[in-house]
């Protein structure tokens, strides 16, 4: 029994196929060409290559960012992607194009059960830091998508009346904060990935590198506390491209919320820093997720 699972993002396409007892037998990588007819095209390209390792015994998942609906198989909003506008039936779309069922989900949804299915968790957040910041929610079990697919979409809770401007409109948005792109806007770095760094240098004593990365980590931190106080998760799972960092990461994250928990019991009682976990940077969890959409669709509706 094999699953094939893709994760579609802007820059490139990731498919996997998986087995049944979860391993990883073939990976493909291949660039994003943006458009809906770019879209479809990388998707074939990506399960031809797949397909010489055998064919899926079940629908193709295939995880995708911005808003989907399940009813109608739609993407919108994603602009990333250069699919802005109307609704895209892209389920329909690759189905048809490659002759073979396809399942469609938001790609933090998908790393989400990638995260789940990795841990061994069914009660966890998934904090993608990306370009962007949102959190997939795995709760009892259950997908929680919330009645207009917008749960977990923390990225966008007002935390600075003062700040910057964030792209959905609004003002000081935690996103502006905690996310690839404003880690980058704080600390470019042409040569490196921006997270890589700048907590070398915080690490060397330069101090105004020292001072962003504070500022960052205080804001990954405060999404924990949020997913904590909103949905009380089990586990915080710390994903996207940032979370490439591995313990760094999460041994500063949970540094932070140590001391948020010594000036206040009340934190200090939830064992938050306890909670945030780093998975390996070498396992594809959102084409994971998505390989595993066949077999989990019925129990996430």
């Amino acid at each position: 029994m094999t699953s094939f699972g893709l994760d579609i993002g802007a820059t490139k396409t990731l498919g996997i196929v998986l087995d049944g007892e979860g391993q990883v037998l073939a990976e493909v990588r291949e660039p994003t060409l943006l458009g809906s007819a770019g879209v479809v095209e990388t998707t074939a390209r990506v399960v031809d290559r797949l397909r010489v390792a055998g064919e899926p015994s079940g629908p193709i998942g295939v995880g995708v960012p911005g808003l989907v609906d399940l009813s109608t198989g739609s993407v919108t909003h994603a602009v990333n992607l250069g699919l802005d506008g109307e609704a895209l039936p892209l389920e329909r779309l690759l189905a048809d194009h490659l002759g073979h069922p396809v399942v469609l989900e938001n790609d933090v949804n998908a790393a989400t059960l990638g995260a789940a299915a990795i841990t061994g968790a069914d009660d966890l957040a998934y904090l993608s830091i990306g370009t962007g910041l949102a959190a997939g929610l795995l709760l009892d079990g259950r997908l929680r998508r919330g009645t207009r697919g917008a749960a977990g979409e923390i990225g966008h809770l007002p935390v600075d009346p003062a700040g910057v401007v964030c792209q959905c409109g609004q003002r000081g948005c935690l996103e502006t904060v905690a996310s690839g792109a404003a880690l980058s806007a704080a600390w470019p770095s042409p040569d490196r990935p921006a997270a890589q760094s700048l907590f070398a240098a915080a690490a060397a004593g330069d101090p105004v590198a020292v001072t962003v990365r504070r500022t960052f980590v205080g804001g990954v931190a405060q999404a924990v506390v949020m997913l904590a106080l909103t949905v009380d998760v089990d586990t915080v799972v710390l994903g996207g491209g940032v979370a490439h960092l591995g313990e760094a990461l999460r041994l500063a994250v949970a540094e932070d919320l140590h001391l948020r928990g010594a000036t206040s019991p009340f934190l200090a009682s939830l064992g938050l820093a306890d909670r945030v976990r780093v998975l390996p940077a070498d396992r594809p969890v959102a084409a994971i997720g998505a390989a595993l959409l066949g077999d989990r669709r019925r129990v996430l509706l």
